[in-house]
Protein backbone atom coordinates (compact mmCIF):
# COMPACT_ATOMS: atom_id res chain seq x y z
CA UNK A 1 0.00 0.00 0.00
CA UNK A 2 2.89 2.53 0.85
CA UNK A 3 4.53 1.99 -2.44
CA UNK A 4 1.24 2.57 -4.57
CA UNK A 5 0.78 5.45 -2.03
CA UNK A 6 4.26 7.01 -2.97
CA UNK A 7 4.02 5.96 -6.35
CA UNK A 8 1.07 7.83 -6.97
CA UNK A 9 2.75 11.19 -5.31
CA UNK A 10 5.58 11.07 -7.43
CA UNK A 11 3.44 10.82 -10.59
CA UNK A 12 1.10 14.07 -9.43
CA UNK A 13 4.61 15.25 -8.62
CA UNK A 14 5.94 15.36 -12.40
CA UNK A 15 2.64 15.74 -13.72
CA UNK A 16 2.28 19.39 -11.70
CA UNK A 17 5.88 20.08 -12.87
CA UNK A 18 5.39 19.39 -16.81
CA UNK A 19 1.76 21.46 -16.58
CA UNK A 20 3.97 24.34 -15.45
CA UNK A 21 6.06 24.53 -18.47
CA UNK A 22 5.44 26.64 -21.50
CA UNK A 23 5.94 25.17 -24.73
CA UNK A 24 9.11 26.04 -26.61
CA UNK A 25 8.75 28.49 -29.86
CA UNK A 26 11.23 27.74 -32.72
CA UNK A 27 13.20 30.33 -33.75
CA UNK A 28 16.22 31.02 -36.01
CA UNK A 29 19.69 32.27 -34.86
CA UNK A 30 20.52 34.91 -37.46
CA UNK A 31 23.80 36.81 -36.16
CA UNK A 32 26.01 37.70 -33.53
CA UNK A 33 27.42 40.75 -32.38
CA UNK A 34 30.10 41.96 -29.97
CA UNK A 35 28.38 45.34 -28.35
CA UNK A 36 29.95 47.54 -25.62
CA UNK A 37 28.46 46.46 -22.42
CA UNK A 38 30.43 48.87 -19.64
CA UNK A 39 34.02 50.16 -19.08
CA UNK A 40 36.26 48.48 -16.50
CA UNK A 41 39.08 51.07 -14.52
CA UNK A 42 41.82 50.56 -13.20
CA UNK A 43 43.77 52.46 -10.94
CA UNK A 44 47.65 52.12 -11.46
CA UNK A 45 48.00 52.72 -7.54
CA UNK A 46 49.40 50.69 -5.33
CA UNK A 47 49.13 50.48 -1.38
CA UNK A 48 53.12 51.81 -0.98
CA UNK A 49 52.60 54.99 -3.64
CA UNK A 50 49.31 55.94 -1.74
CA UNK A 51 50.76 55.83 1.58
CA UNK A 52 53.72 57.76 0.60
CA UNK A 53 52.14 60.14 -1.78
CA UNK A 54 54.05 59.64 -5.03
CA UNK A 55 52.20 57.19 -7.23
CA UNK A 56 51.10 58.90 -10.05
CA UNK A 57 46.92 58.74 -10.51
CA UNK A 58 46.96 56.65 -13.86
CA UNK A 59 43.99 55.08 -14.86
CA UNK A 60 43.53 52.77 -17.33
CA UNK A 61 39.95 52.26 -19.04
CA UNK A 62 39.30 48.95 -20.75
CA UNK A 63 36.18 48.66 -22.65
CA UNK A 64 33.60 45.64 -22.69
CA UNK A 65 32.46 43.66 -24.87
CA UNK A 66 29.39 41.32 -24.51
CA UNK A 67 27.50 38.90 -27.12
CA UNK A 68 24.55 40.09 -28.47
CA UNK A 69 22.59 37.61 -30.77
CA UNK A 70 19.59 38.62 -32.71
CA UNK A 71 16.77 35.89 -32.70
CA UNK A 72 13.91 35.57 -35.50
CA UNK A 73 11.06 33.74 -34.66
CA UNK A 74 7.53 33.93 -36.73
CA UNK A 75 6.16 37.14 -35.14
CA UNK A 76 9.21 39.04 -33.37
CA UNK A 77 12.72 39.21 -33.88
CA UNK A 78 14.36 39.43 -30.06
CA UNK A 79 17.98 40.94 -29.49
CA UNK A 80 19.14 38.98 -26.31
CA UNK A 81 22.74 38.72 -24.51
CA UNK A 82 23.57 36.00 -22.33
CA UNK A 83 22.47 36.59 -18.49
CA UNK A 84 26.00 34.52 -17.61
CA UNK A 85 28.64 37.82 -18.08
CA UNK A 86 31.52 35.78 -16.80
CA UNK A 87 31.19 32.24 -19.24
CA UNK A 88 29.20 32.99 -21.76
CA UNK A 89 28.76 29.82 -24.10
CA UNK A 90 29.55 30.86 -28.04
CA UNK A 91 26.33 30.35 -30.08
CA UNK A 92 26.14 29.22 -33.35
CA UNK A 93 24.93 31.02 -36.37
CA UNK A 94 22.35 30.47 -38.73
CA UNK A 95 20.85 27.39 -36.45
CA UNK A 96 17.70 26.81 -35.20
CA UNK A 97 16.68 26.54 -31.35
CA UNK A 98 13.79 26.80 -29.33
CA UNK A 99 12.85 29.30 -26.55
CA UNK A 100 10.17 30.00 -23.56
CA UNK A 101 10.05 33.56 -21.81
CA UNK A 102 9.44 33.14 -18.09
CA UNK A 103 9.31 36.26 -16.28
CA UNK A 104 11.52 38.45 -16.98
CA UNK A 105 14.25 36.21 -18.93
CA UNK A 106 13.91 34.11 -22.03
CA UNK A 107 15.49 30.53 -21.97
CA UNK A 108 16.82 29.50 -25.06
CA UNK A 109 17.76 25.60 -26.19
CA UNK A 110 19.63 25.46 -28.97
CA UNK A 111 19.52 21.53 -30.02
CA UNK A 112 22.64 21.32 -32.27
CA UNK A 113 25.12 22.48 -29.20
CA UNK A 114 24.46 19.94 -26.16
CA UNK A 115 20.45 20.21 -25.41
CA UNK A 116 21.07 22.57 -22.48
CA UNK A 117 18.63 25.28 -21.80
CA UNK A 118 20.35 29.23 -21.15
CA UNK A 119 19.10 31.95 -19.63
CA UNK A 120 19.06 35.16 -21.77
CA UNK A 121 18.21 38.87 -21.65
CA UNK A 122 15.95 40.54 -23.78
CA UNK A 123 17.33 43.42 -25.59
CA UNK A 124 14.84 44.42 -27.42
CA UNK A 125 12.08 43.09 -29.57
CA UNK A 126 10.79 44.31 -33.08
CA UNK A 127 7.64 43.24 -35.00
CA UNK A 128 8.56 41.38 -38.11
CA UNK A 129 7.13 42.86 -41.24
CA UNK A 130 5.18 40.65 -43.01
CA UNK A 131 4.96 40.74 -47.22
CA UNK A 132 0.88 40.97 -46.94
CA UNK A 133 1.35 44.23 -44.84
CA UNK A 134 4.49 46.65 -46.77
CA UNK A 135 2.79 48.91 -49.42
CA UNK A 136 3.39 47.46 -52.93
CA UNK A 137 4.80 50.08 -55.43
Amino acid sequence: MKTITISLLILCGSLAYAKDQKPHTPATLLQMDSVECGAEQKSAKNFTGKMLGTDSAHQRTRVLLCQEYVLQSDQVIYRIRPKDDKHPVLLPVSTKAEFRLEKDKMKLLVEDLDNKEREYVVVSMTPRESASSAPSR
